[in-house]
């Protein structure tokens, strides 16, 4: 490790420790921070494109003297950039593709972050009647009968896994999928803007939708838990690190400062205050009373070994 590597580790070393309580205190680059380093974030298109990174990146870049180089990518690919060690952190919202991120030894010391969830939008004829719907398995269910044009992400994101585990709960197979069904194939604002132009619903995530809203014409139909919907529309996000131990060419030191950093008292403050047209985007969930262990390792996990 370098000398001006050893002083960032000594200067948000401490910092980092804190992040896991989420009570993170920054020193200022002024103060024994580095500079001209560049840490590569894989994440989202909807935190990138909500324009909630700009707001969280700007304070860390200018603190440290250091710049974010964030790409926006659905969360398979950008776990995959991850697995390849083309990217340092990754922030994502899919757990379970999470979890085999964890277990397969790429990522190590995943944080909880913050959430959101997901609605159904589309036109505002509302074609199959799904309107106001409870139960998102059944406004699916009669997308799919009623051969309403239904716009997917399609690209292994953790809004299309998501959007497939309600397929699978609906009962709706991949063989009842007809003309109706349409893979977009791109972010999040694209297919908002895709489905906007050639009518029909879709799957977002309230953040994305909300910061796009005013362009487009489509309407929330199906609500999720955050206005009392549906928790199957619940949607978290996580922060995790790659493991040095499998790239040795991340930037570890970087990366967990800037995890201490997401997850402590200053970035919930930016998150809760960030909004479009009034509206929260999201929900911090870093800084707790009463933190879920749970968080760090996959779902189901015990730590039981045999004898």
């Amino acid at each position: 490790m370098s000398i001006q590597r050893r002083q960032f580790v000594a200067a948000v070393g401490s910092a980092a420790v804190a992040g896991i309580a989420g009570c993170t205190a920054f020193r200022s680059r002024e103060d024994g921070g580095i500079t001209g380093e560049t840490l590569r974030l894989t994440t989202t298109t909807s935190t990138y494109d909500t324009g909630l990174l700009d707001e969280l990146n700007a304070p860390f870049e200018d603190r440290y003297g250091v710049t974010v180089e964030a790409i926006g990518q659905g969360t398979g690919a950008a776990l995959e950039t991850a697995r390849s060690g083309d990217s340092d952190v990754v922030m994502v919202h899919a757990r379970s593709l999470e979890d085999e991120f964890l277990e397969s030894g790429y990522g190590i010391n995943r944080r909880d972050l913050m959430f959101n969830d997901f609605v159904v939008a589309g036109d505002a004829d509302d074609p199959a009647g799904i309107s106001g719907s409870a139960d998102v398995e059944t406004a699916f269910a009669e997308i799919a009968d009623a051969e309403s044009t239904f716009v997917s992400r399609g690209d292994n994101s953790g809004t299309h896994a998501k959007e497939l585990e309600i397929w699978d709960a609906a009962g709706v197979g991949d063989g009842e999928f007809g003309e109706w069904y349409l893979d977009g194939g791109g972010g999040m604002g694209e297919i908002l803007t895709q489905t906007n132009q050639g009518g029909g619903y879709t799957l977002a995530d309230r953040g994305t939708y909300l910061s796009m809203r005013s362009d487009i014409g489509l309407e929330i139909h199906v609500e999720g838990p955050i206005e009392d919907g549906p928790d199957l529309l619940a949607n978290p996000y996580g922060i995790v690190a790659v493991n040095p131990a499998v790239h040795d060419t991340v930037n570890y030191d970087l990366a967990m400062a800037y995890i201490g950093y997401l997850t402590g008292l200053e970035s919930r403050e930016r998150i809760e205050e960030y909004a479009v047209e009034g509206e929260q985007l999201f929900f911090p969930e870093a800084v707790s009373e009463e933190p879920n262990f749970q968080q760090y390792v996959p779902e189901g996990w015990d730590g039981a070994g045999d004898d």
